[in-house]
């Protein structure tokens, strides 16, 4: 045991983070400090599992793991198709469940069946534009937006918006609906590519023990 390197886990930030340690400690896998809310650490270490832990924004967690800085990372499924990094998506966690959707008022249901040129609004124009023009062939014009997205049609910056929907509830309360489902979501399991030949034997133990418990 002495000898193995740390296995390096980069966890996005916030729920995503927590639920995977909840799912971990059902295999064995604790890390008490990474709880405490209060901590000023960076990086969370478990001596015994030669595992270290670390925190990072959603969107960061695929370039850690493409670039070797961290062998595993979990990761919303939108981020592992917005920012296109190189790793293999080992694990689908089955939490963090939503859906990327086209949305917006009633109205533009119209729009979307002519394939008429039409502004998109998104936090997620990578996905926006793999899907208006490779799945759909519309031409679009894609405006990035870094806060409430309802807005855009709201206030004519956009005709539609392409936006993640847990229940729905903001889109109704401004007026807007679920026009199109691009695909379903969830919390995802990345490993580094080189690490996967490196540690196969470790990585594939961790997969398969986490594997018998989302399967129960």
């Amino acid at each position: 045991m002495k000898d193995e390197r740390y296995l390096v886990f980069a966890l996005g930030k916030g729920r995503l983070a927590d639920k995977t340690i909840e799912l971990m400690e059902k295999i064995g896998i604790t890390c008490e400090e990474i709880k405490d809310k209060n901590t000023r650490k960076l990086i969370f270490v478990n001596e015994e599992l030669k595992l270290k832990f670390f925190l990072a924004k959603g969107p960061d967690v695929p370039t850690y793991v493409e670039y070797g800085a961290a062998d595993i990372g979990v990761v919303g499924k939108d981020t592992i198709l917005e920012e296109q990094r190189r790793a293999y998506e080992v694990l689908d966690l089955g939490f963090g469940k939503c859906r990327m959707c086209v949305c917006g008022p009633e109205s533009a249901q119209e729009l979307l069946k002519h394939h008429e040129m039409i502004r998109v609004a998104t936090k997620y124009p990578v996905i926006a534009k793999d899907y208006f023009y490779n799945v759909k062939h519309q031409t679009v014009d894609i405006i990035k937006l870094n806060g409430s997205v309802e807005l855009g049609p709201i206030v004519g910056l956009s005709d539609v918006i392409v936006d993640i929907v847990e229940t729905g509830s903001t889109l109704k309360e401004n007026g807007l609906k679920v026009l199109e489902e691009i695909c379903p979501l969830s919390a995802r399991m990345i490993v580094n590519q080189v690490s996967m030949q490196m540690e196969s034997e470790r990585i594939n133990d961790l997969i398969t023990r986490l594997k018998e418990v989302l399967d129960k």
